[in-house]
């Protein structure tokens, strides 16, 4: 009776150090990570922007339009932008890695990040009218 309760014993020691040693594992290498921030090429992401088919929804210069949102001086952190092309919770699609790599995604983050903020309203005389 004994040898069947050590034997259970020593098998939950093994798969506990085995999910701890698999817990503890270094993180993956900066090649597969997305990069930070400031990173990207602004042109490169200008061009990806165009490929991807992103000016449809958010224009050419990340202002915004009937489909999506104002994307262009918002100061958009690159995790947080990241995270919410790869899973939207709205009618955007998903763009998984498969789709964008991640060195794409960092370049179109720099474009973004590059657009100016609009004129303010009290400058446009057409708006003053």
């Amino acid at each position: 009776m004994r040898k069947p309760i050590m034997c259970a014993l020593i098998a939950a020691v093994a798969v506990a150090s085995a999910v701890v040693a698999r817990a503890q594992a270094p993180a993956p290498a900066a090649a597969t990570r997305p990069a930070q921030a400031g990173a990207g090429n602004p042109e490169a992401g200008k061009k990806l922007w165009v490929s991807y088919g992103c000016w449809q929804c958010h224009g050419y210069e990340g202002q915004g339009g009937a489909a999506g949102p104002r994307l262009a001086a918002r100061n958009l952190a690159f995790a947080g932008f990241a995270a919410y092309v790869r899973r939207p919770a709205n009618q955007m699609p998903p763009y998984t890695e498969k789709v964008v790599s991640n060195p794409d995604l960092v370049d179109i983050h720099a474009y973004i990040q590059s657009r100016p903020a609009p004129p303010a309203v009290a400058s446009v005389p057409l708006l003053q009218k």
